[in-house]
């Protein structure tokens, strides 16, 4: 790797003032170009052949937090641009770290998160001949299909432009991932100090307002107006775009009940008397309008048919979302809004002018119902404090927690811990829920925490399963390495789905799903440096979370769970196909 040549002597030149000449090079560009734009975060891996990228943009200011997989750095990017609506950074190496980035960049693409991947490469010409190079791989081609768009820059010169382009294709219209791949001879190129300066590019309005057409505006308040049985869906991508205000105000004007998707909990507090999650089931089968807000009918929704939606044809759909090709992508919508979020409600707002009816007064009773009786029957779960726990009982210790301090983010991941969390612990802040999304994939609960606590400073409290947790659970290094604000809750049920499973064959191997009976996660923090303390009680458990938010210490807390507890897959066992076909 070369080192930067910032004066060097012009061959040739014989006077004073032409014998040195400033000088710059590939790894500079790159930084100068991303602090120019604001990114002053780096998530990535360390090696070949961005070693010395990394070591220089730490130098330059730029924070570089270091993981130990790069799938895992790339979930921190990930949910660094949601919270941020700027696209987080993920640094990796080339072919294998590259790989490991791409499931968070797919993934980040699917959850409409603005996400940078930026690997090394390996060189073009060696590539395409296919001559063997070190770690040998045509990343561009690979990611192509898996994100918004990918760029490969190949000059000096090209850097600025390169990073403008991947800046505003990630964050314009519905955001999502984008690859930059940056051979390893760029990094070394150099070029003219001056030239090199103004060949970068400070984008300018990236994410620009997609106002709504007024006609469109207009239909989808006549469908709203007319509905005897109205409900609004709120999705991840309404908590995104940060109109809380707006969207408050137009859920309380209409005073149509609300039921928010996992990540979009907390824009209105889950509390609120419109607020119909606690009557789920109820509210999709009997609503006869629907609007969906930044929200998509896919299979977190059954796609907007089926019996979770009662009889064929019996709703009505309006969808507000900036990206056209959505709309129809399941059912007719009937009020198509396309826009920014933002412009959208805005716009309903003042289309509703100062006198709006109100929602019909038998729905919202009916829903009111509904939800009293649903409270009542979960409220006796949550109450016991037995040992050893299970998932409610531990849930309910953790809801106090959260009412008590709303401020504190929560990453959730798991099956049983992820289902049943979603509708045990009320969010009362927009932004402060985080979890697997529209995916479903496991493994995004460290890189979630870790971005979480950087971006944003504030105490994140991440709630796992026992399986979830090995995907991403050597980054509790990383934690305590950052001494970052994080308490993890592993809910430790002894396997996956649970851990009473045996071996059908009656071998010694275990069942596939059981882990090591009774193991210890807490002794893992520990040998970090960090706090580990096991629990058994939900009384126990909500000390320990308490005390670990208060310290600010990187705490790791080992819930033991019945391992009879849980089903099989969460709340969407329906998905594992089953067999029908037995031995005699």
């Amino acid at each position: 790797m070369a080192e930067t040549a910032l004066k060097a002597k012009k061959p040739g030149t014989t006077t004073t003032a032409e014998a040195q000449q400033e000088l710059t090079d590939g790894f500079h560009l790159v930084i100068d170009a991303l602090k120019l734009n604001g990114l002053n975060t780096i998530y990535g891996v360390p090696g070949i052949p961005i070693t010395d990228f990394g070591r220089m943009a730490q130098a330059a200011g730029i924070r570089v937090i270091s993981f130990r997989h790069e799938q895992n750095a790339g979930n921190a990017a990930a949910i660094a641009g949601f919270l941020t609506k700027k696209p987080g950074i993920c640094l990796t190496v080339s072919a294998p770290g590259f790989l490991n980035g791409l499931t968070a960049l797919a993934n980040a693409t699917t959850n409409c998160f603005p996400m940078i991947l930026i690997s090394g490469s390996s060189e073009r010409e060696i590539v395409d001949l296919q001559q063997g190079d070190y770690e040998e791989m045509d990343q561009l081609a690979i990611a192509k299909p898996l994100c918004k768009a990918a760029f490969r820059v190949l000059h000096a010169a090209d850097i600025g432009i390169g990073v403008a382009r991947a800046i505003r294709a990630a964050v314009s219209g519905r955001p999502g991932g984008v690859y930059l791949d940056l051979p390893a001879k760029l990094f070394s190129q150099v070029m003219d100090a001056e030239a090199g300066a103004k060949s970068l590019v400070k984008v300018i309005d990236p994410a620009p307002a997609q106002l709504p057409a007024p006609a469109a505006v207009k239909r989808a308040l006549d469908v709203l107006k007319g509905a005897k049985r109205p409900l609004i869906i709120l999705g991840k991508g309404a908590a995104y775009a940060q109109a809380d205000d707006a969207i408050r105000a137009l859920i309380e004007k209409s005073g149509v009940p609300f039921l928010p998707m996992s990540m979009a909990k907390g824009l209105l507090p889950d509390t609120h008397p419109l607020c119909a999650g606690a009557a789920r089931s109820t509210v999709l089968k009997d609503a006869d309008v629907v609007m969906m807000i930044g929200a998509r009918l896919n299979w977190l929704l059954s796609h907007g048919k089926g019996k979770t939606w009662g009889e064929p044809g019996s709703k009505k759909f309006i969808q507000i979302d900036i990206e056209p090709k959505e709309m129809d992508s399941n059912v007719e919508i009937v009020a198509p809004v396309v826009g920014d979020i933002g412009s959208c409600i805005s716009a309903l707002l003042e289309g509703m002018g100062s006198k709006w009816p109100a929602a019909p007064a038998d729905w919202i009773s009916a829903v009111n119902t509904r939800k009293e009786e649903n409270i009542a029957k979960m409220s006796s779960k949550l109450m016991k404090n037995s040992a050893p726990m299970d998932f409610h009982s531990a849930l309910g210790a953790l809801r106090t927690v959260i009412k008590e301090r709303p401020d504190v983010i929560l990453v959730n991941e798991g099956a049983n811990t992820l289902d049943l969390a979603r509708g045990v612990i009320d969010m009362y802040q927009p932004r402060k829920r985080l979890d697997v999304g529209t995916w479903g994939v496991m493994g995004i609960g460290m890189g979630f925490a870790v971005g979480a606590a950087v971006e944003t400073g504030k105490s994140v409290l991440a709630v796992e399963g026992d399986s979830a947790f090995g995907f991403s659970g050597m980054e509790v290094e990383t934690i305590c390495r950052y001494n970052l604000p994080v308490c993890i809750v592993v809910f430790n049920n002894n396997g996956i789905y649970r851990g009473t499973d045996v071996n059908p064959t009656g071998g010694s191997d275990p069942a596939t799903t059981v882990f090591v009976k009774d193991a210890r996660y807490d002794k893992i923090m520990e040998g970090f440096g960090g706090v580990g303390v096991h629990v058994t009680t939900p009384d126990e458990l909500s000390r320990a979370v308490n005390k670990a938010i208060d310290s600010r210490k990187p705490t790791l807390i080992n819930a033991a769970i019945d391992p009879a507890a849980g089903s099989e897959s969460g709340r969407i066992g329906n998905l594992n196909p089953q067999s029908v076909v037995r031995k005699k």
